[in-house]
């Protein structure tokens, strides 16, 4: 396998260019990067045919995809109706990654306000969301997203007792958010790369403190304190080729996106994993 660098689409589109996916076309001859990951909004149901289409007439290479945020947070509340409305959403998505040959499904296992609050509604769907996801031949993965209550790491550990063949997708601005980046290197939890658990990378700056929400922002590499050539002697290292993705946000408050931002990290990471 060789690596493969890829940007977010959920940093080129959002709310200030109307979330109009079709921008794609015209931002893909101006991104160096290997594909994109594409992220699901929760305003695209009803028109999963018509983006299927477009990504696939247009030839966007899109090896991840993102599943809708907010399926983790209605698993999380437990209900009924919320379940049948996370699993029928849920897939949804993973029919779309088959249909554009996406083998990686990145997932909020637990999102939102209610976040990991009912660790325990999360931990039970895993296996049925899995089993959905087996189906379409689509790889999940659990992301290590923001907690309200414990962290991150903790919940992974208690997947990965659970479920033992659990991929995840390590996030390098959330790790960092929880002042858990370090236990990536941590001898305690090198199970998780040398059993290859860990099957995509976030590469993602971050310049806040300990669970500090107020700078939660996705910052371009080199504009918070994340310490990437650490990281990235650590990956040649470990030896891992695959998939990384930058979810820097490229669009101002105007739509308009900052391929030149982009193009520089892609350059970077490139460099960094020796593909120049």
């Amino acid at each position: 396998m060789s690596n493969e660098v890829l940007v977010s689409t959920g940093a080129l589109i959002g709310r200030p260019n109307g979330r109009d996916f079709r921008l794609l076309k015209e931002l893909t001859p101006k991104i160096n990067s290997d594909g994109f990951e594409f992220m699901m909004y929760s305003t695209w149901y009803g028109r999963e045919d018509e983006i299927v289409d477009f990504l696939k007439s247009n030839d966007i290479h899109t090896p991840c995809f993102h599943c809708q945020k907010s399926i983790g947070e209605s698993i999380s509340k437990g209900s009924k109706e919320d379940w049948k409305d996370a699993f029928d959403k849920f897939e949804i998505n993973v029919k779309m990654a088959s249909e554009i040959s996406a083998k990686k499904m990145v997932m909020h296992l637990w999102d939102g306000m209610t976040s990991d609050a009912f660790m325990e509604n999360n931990l039970k769907a895993y296996p049925m969301l899995k089993d959905i996801a087996d189906g379409y031949g689509v790889d999940l993965l659990i992301e290590n997203v923001v907690c309200n209550v414990n962290d991150p790491m903790s919940h992974w550990m208690e997947l990965l007792d659970l479920y033992p063949d659990i991929g995840f997708i390590f996030d390098t601005k959330m790790a960092a958010f929880h002042g858990q980046l370090e236990l990536l290197y941590d001898k305690k939890y090198e199970m998780l790369w040398k059993e290859k658990h860990i099957r995509h990378y976030h590469v993602n700056d971050y310049g806040g403190g300990l669970k500090d929400w107020a700078n939660l922002r996705t910052l371009p590499i080199g504009k918070g304190h994340i310490d990437f050539d650490r990281f990235f002697s650590f990956i040649e290292k470990i030896g891992y080729k695959g998939t990384y993705t930058l979810e820097s946000t490229a669009f101002n408050k105007e739509g308009f996106v900052d391929t030149d931002m982009l193009n520089e990290e892609i350059a970077y990471v490139k460099n960094k994993l020796g593909m120049h």
